[in-house]
């Protein structure tokens, strides 16, 4: 809690990912990403409750052992590819709500496919939050140069283009303006935002800018990245 305001942090975690299998229960340093995911909002002092929101017992289970509860189960119609987050913490909220009997001011929500993240990442950008006034908070990472969207093409029947049409004025990384992308450390958002306009960014949103390797885990191939970078470290 900070300046009186209660914290609910939410884990999403389906079963049903699509790219990996159980993709939420898979290790990195021994441990499943959902089980860290939990460590780390564990490790926050001002989070006031951590709950997973989650259809699968496996990935419930491993939840509560890093720290958070699973007080309620997804329903198959918010567990599917194509919900948004916005639903998923929604439901969340309002569900713990009722079982907890508290307001809720504030969510963050921590997905189990950053698995690099700190306490302090997530500290920091409640703390922003609050201090700035923000309908929400997002942490985001620079993005590298070669990914910038001037330097994107398209590919369409064989035939090659600029995904940008002001790619072609583009000769030296200097000329790019820095473009940042979301990282999945943590979504900061107030309670008003996320219930009265249905997104967990809003109209007043800041940026949170981490430094250094982060992964988003989408392959196993991320999976491997997110293992070599933690060993390293």
């Amino acid at each position: 809690m900070i300046n009186g305001l209660n914290i609910l942090s939410v884990i999403p975690a389906r079963g049903g990912s699509k790219g990996i299998p159980l993709k939420n229960l898979k290790q990195v340093g021994g441990i499943p990403i959902v089980e860290l995911a939990a460590r780390v909002a564990k490790n926050v002092d001002c989070i006031d409750r951590i709950v997973v929101s989650t259809d699968h017992e496996g990935i419930a289970k491993a939840a509560i052992n890093g720290g958070a509860d699973a007080p309620f189960r997804r329903s198959e119609e918010l567990s599917g590819d194509r919900i948004g987050d916005a639903e998923v913490l929604t439901h969340a909220l309002l569900e713990v709500e009722y079982i907890d009997n508290i307001i809720y001011d504030i969510i963050v929500m921590l997905q189990p496919t950053s698995p690099l993240r700190k306490p302090k990442h997530v500290s920091d950008a409640i703390h922003m939050l609050i201090e700035n006034g923000w309908d929400s908070v997002w942490t985001v990472s620079e993005t590298d140069s070669k990914s910038h969207p001037l330097k994107q093409l398209t590919v369409n029947k064989g035939h090659l283009n600029y995904y940008d049409s002001g790619g072609k004025k583009i000769i030296a990384r200097q000329q790019l303006e820095p473009v940042f992308h979301r990282n999945g450390i943590a979504y900061v958002v107030t309670r008003k935002c996320l219930l009265d306009k249905q997104t967990i960014k809003g109209d007043k949103s800041g940026a949170l800018v981490i430094k250094g390797e982060h992964i988003s885990i989408d392959t196993e191939w991320d999976l491997e990245l997110a293992e070599f970078i933690l060993s390293n470290k």
